[in-house]
């Protein structure tokens, strides 16, 4: 189906519409989903915490470990 079928049969049905039931019609362009990248999500306030729990875990080990070396 071409665009210019589509149009047409949306014509004829808004035409049936409001000549049938008496309805009114308003046309307009539909707007696009939103795009989900949950890859790109920011990170919640939780999740910065953890992140940063994690990163002086990390490090109090590194400085355990390093400081052990016998």
């Amino acid at each position: 189906m071409t665009k210019d079928e589509l149009r047409a049969e949306l014509e004829r049905q808004a035409e049936r519409f409001t000549g049938v039931y008496g309805g009114e019609v308003t046309t307009y362009a539909a707007q696009p989903d939103p795009e989900r990248k949950p890859w790109r999500k920011r990170a919640t306030i939780h999740d910065q915490a953890f992140a940063e729990e994690l990163d002086k875990m990390e490090k109090e080990l590194r400085t355990d470990s390093g400081s052990t070396g016998l």
